[in-house]
């Protein structure tokens, strides 16, 4: 087998990691040269142009949930979970991006809870805040755990020292830099995550001789492997991915709250630097998601025949680097790997500390009658992003001890929240009877019902191990259901002007 399979790297290796760490930071030190207020360091100033939008879209999806875990989830279910980036993508993309993206980008808010906040009122602003700040600090330690897993694969690096290397390289330009540092620097990432996914995809095809001969080889495993090359799996299915939950829970809510209610994914539209640049960004993250199956699910199916056995299918990118490519394709690959994994880590940074500075801490701030300006905003958001960071180190330890693979265990925690978020902007934009009680109803009552589920005590209530598909469509309706109901049963209120996609003065309209 080609590569030798040693541990470690050679010296040409180590000069291209280290040249794509250095000139990581410096993008970020560059670009931290321009935040000068809380504006520019949460938004960029409001002047991103389209095409740095699409890519940042991209590269903030495709690091741990795709390059490390949607191959680990191949390599375990078969191509089925490529859904999650062509029907859990494209549709999802056209919505935002002639939908919902609009409205946000006129409203000139900074946070996705700040625009429901401004429909519903601060009740709902808040919870939203909060469930989401908590959920996208779980997912930087999955992020982070995703770093360690590469890095025990390819190197044999102890996992807490690859956790506190990546912490402090994403922290040193993503807490100086804001959203401009993590946008440019994902421009960058995304062109080396391409060339690097390419290549291994390349060795990894001429390794199992071909796809035909690949599939031929996989059938010949046996009964377990039958279903690897379907998309659809039956209903019935034990995995995680049955072809009902891929239709309603990912093809209805999970991929259209992912891409018009999270803040990591929303967050670089409301920087863009008009609303043309917010739309044609996200269409120009639909045209390129289109290739990322092909970089990141087939070598997980290569895997099975070039490493049959692994217990953990999360490990078999990593031992596809360290088998197959040679030296200096190996270093490539590995920064095309650390590129990605750190995109998810500085987009789940950024985008939380956001959250919780505007919609906790401004609050917090605006009601005991000091509200933060742009300084203090910009002190508060860098402060905050480093006791995040650190939270998700150390959370990043327990990530492997709770679940099955990396991909479900991301997908598990937005299937908690994803659901009500979408039942309520959905009604929000198109009912204007929903009223702050009952979107304060379908939220929080659509939240416990997730919890509810996901516990040990309706274990067996669904076919599929890990259900989080069916969470997220039932969660949904009920949400759905409470909001209207509740709206129905209480005064009816007039929803503010700005939460329709009006600014709130001429200021706004200028900014």
């Amino acid at each position: 087998m080609a590569g030798g399979g040693q541990m470690g790297l050679g010296a040409l290796d180590t000069s291209i990691v280290l040249a794509y760490l250095v000139g990581i930071l410096f993008v970020g030190w560059w670009t931290s040269r321009r935040v000068k207020s809380s504006t520019d360091f949460f938004l960029a100033g409001r002047a991103l142009p389209f095409w740095a939008i699409g890519m940042s879209i991209v590269v903030s999806d495709i690091g741990a949930t795709d390059f490390i875990a949607v191959a680990g989830g191949t390599y375990a279910y078969g191509l089925a979970q490529a859904n999650f980036d062509w029907l859990g993508s494209m549709p999802a993309l056209l919505i935002a991006a002639f939908v919902i993206v609009p409205f946000y980008w006129r409203s000139k808010v900074m946070t996705v809870p700040q625009y429901l906040g401004r429909r519903y009122g601060t009740e709902v602003q808040t919870f939203l805040a909060v469930s989401w700040g908590l959920i996208l600090l779980l997912n930087l330690g999955i992020m982070i755990h995703a770093t360690a897993v590469l890095l025990r694969g390819v190197l044999g690096w102890d996992p807490l020292v690859s956790i506190w290397v990546t912490t402090i390289i994403v922290g040193l330009y993503t807490i100086s830099g804001g959203l401009a540092a993590v946008v440019m620097t994902d421009v960058v990432q995304l062109i080396i995550m391409f060339v690097g996914g390419g290549i291994l995809l390349a060795r990894a095809m001429a390794e199992v001789g071909g796809l035909g001969s690949l599939r031929e080889q996989i059938v010949a495993q046996g009964p377990a492997y039958a279903d690897h090359f379907s998309l659809y799996l039956p209903h019935d299915t034990t995995t995680p991915f049955p072809w009902s939950g891929i239709v309603l829970g990912l093809g209805i809510v999970l991929s259209t709250a992912y891409y018009t209610g999270n803040q990591a994914m929303v967050q670089r539209t409301l920087g863009a630097r008009s609303e043309w640049d917010a739309k044609a960004g996200v269409l120009t993250a639909a045209f390129l998601k289109l290739f990322i199956p092909l970089l990141v699910a087939l070598p997980g199916l290569a895997a099975i025949i070039i490493i049959p056995g692994l217990e953990n299918g999360d490990e078999a990118v990593p031992n596809l680097i360290r088998l197959l490519l040679p030296a200096g394709l190996r270093g490539i690959m590995l920064a095309a790997f650390l590129a990605a994994l750190m995109s998810s880590v500085d987009s789940n940074l950024n985008s939380a500390s956001t959250l919780w500075t505007n919609d906790v801490v401004g609050k917090l701030k605006a009601r005991w009658g000091t509200p933060l300006d742009e300084q203090a905003g910009l002190r508060w958001g860098r402060m905050i992003s480093a006791i995040l960071l650190l939270l998700g180190a150390l959370v990043a330890p327990q990530i492997e001890l709770r679940f099955s693979n990396i991909y479900n265990a991301i997908q598990t925690s937005f299937s908690l929240i994803q659901g009500p978020t979408l039942a309520i902007l959905i009604l929000g934009i198109a009912w204007k009877r929903a009223n702050r009680w009952g979107a304060l109803a379908g939220l929080t009552g659509g939240v416990l019902f997730s919890v509810t589920l996901n516990s040990s005590a309706m274990a067996g209530l669904f076919s599929s191990n890990e259900p989080f598909l069916f969470i997220a469509w039932w969660s949904f309706v009920l949400a759905l259901g409470l909001t209207v109901a509740v709206s129905l049963a209480t005064p009816k209120g007039e929803p503010p002007r700005e939460s329709i996609g009006e600014p709130d003065s001429a200021e706004e309209t200028t900014a």
